[in-house]
C-alpha cells in the first residue's frame, strides 16, 4: 500500500495548533542546565518539570524587561537601595512587565 504525503500546513495554522510553551524557555535554565527551548528537568534528570524553574523565570525577565521599580535595563539585575536582590530575584512588577512584553 502506497501512501499519500501529506499536505504541507500554512505556518499561521501550526503555530495556532503548537502547544503553548511558557516563553522563559528562550533562556537557558541556571539551576538545571537546561538548554534554549529544552524543558527544565529534575537535577537528577530523570523527569521533565511542567513548568520552568524559579531561577529560569528570573534569567528570563531580567533578559527581556526593564524593571519599572528601581528602574534597570534588561540585562541588568534588580537591586533595592543600591543591593542586589537575594538569589538572583527580580521585582514582580517586573516579571509582570516581561509578561506583557511576551504577549
Amino acid at each position: 500500500m502506497t501512501r499519500i504525503p501529506a499536505a504541507p500546513m500554512p505556518d499561521s495554522i501550526r503555530h495556532g495548533l503548537r502547544a503553548v510553551q511558557h516563553p522563559a524557555r528562550a533562556v537557558a535554565c541556571p539551576h538545571c542546565g537546561a538548554s534554549e527551548r529544552r524543558p527544565c528537568m529534575t537535577i537528577s534528570g530523570r523527569r521533565r518539570m511542567p513548568q520552568p524553574h524559579p531561577a529560569r523565570v528570573s534569567a528570563w525577565v531580567r533578559a527581556t524587561a526593564c524593571c519599572p521599580e528601581c528602574q534597570v535595563e534588561p540585562g541588568i539585575d534588580c537591586h533595592e537601595e543600591g543591593r542586589p536582590l537575594r538569589d538572583g530575584a527580580v521585582h514582580p512588577r517586573r516579571e509582570v512587565e516581561a509578561r506583557e512584553v511576551a504577549a
